[in-house]
């Protein structure tokens, strides 16, 4: 399974693409980060995410696309930028039916660190172990994309049987139709 993870952020959005399974080693592909002024106007900071993501669908061709979930914070004015920049990644995502999954910061750091209050510097730690590579990528938005596609390859198969059971106990339990 390859995944592209996606830390959605105006400024800053990370973005990294991990290959594997679950309970196999997992393989970096590639860790970056799309960057935008701050003092550019927002359509344009916008156009210069998706063009950014565009090329890392095109040079990675992932399968999955992870995004942080987008949680309410104290200042507005951030988490609107985190929102656009969700969106345009999963705009971009669908635009080629490449599936989206959102996982929560705290569901992802559960699952690289064990903890869903791990901070940064765990995260980067444990995705520089899990990943074999030299050093934790910078900046942090880098680490956290990892971090989101680590999450997405180990929650996936579990959330799929999931899914799969759900749909057999609904479709069991609908009424069936009369025949007249």
């Amino acid at each position: 399974m390859r995944v592209l993870g996606v830390d959605p952020g105006l400024t800053r959005c990370g973005v990294g693409v991990v290959e594997g399974v679950a309970g196999r080693p997992l393989t970096m592909l590639g860790v970056g980060v799309v960057r935008t002024p701050a003092d550019a106007e927002l359509g344009q900071r916008l156009v210069a995410v998706e063009q950014g993501i565009e090329r890392w669908l095109d040079e990675h061709r992932p399968e999955f696309v992870a995004v942080e979930r987008v949680f309410s914070q104290h200042n507005v004015r951030t988490v609107m930028g985190t929102a656009q920049a969700s969106a345009v990644a999963m705009l971009c995502a669908a635009r080629r039916g490449i599936p989206v999954a959102l996982h929560t910061p705290s569901e992802v750091k559960a699952a690289v660190t064990g903890s869903g209050r791990a901070d940064k510097a765990q995260v980067g730690a444990m995705v520089t172990r899990l990943l074999r590579l030299d050093a934790p990528p910078k900046p942090a938005d880098a680490a956290d994309a990892l971090a989101l596609a680590i999450c997405h390859i180990w929650r996936a198969p579990a959330q799929n049987r999931l899914q799969q059971a759900v749909a057999l106990h609904t479709a069991k339990a609908a009424p069936k139709g009369r025949l007249a």
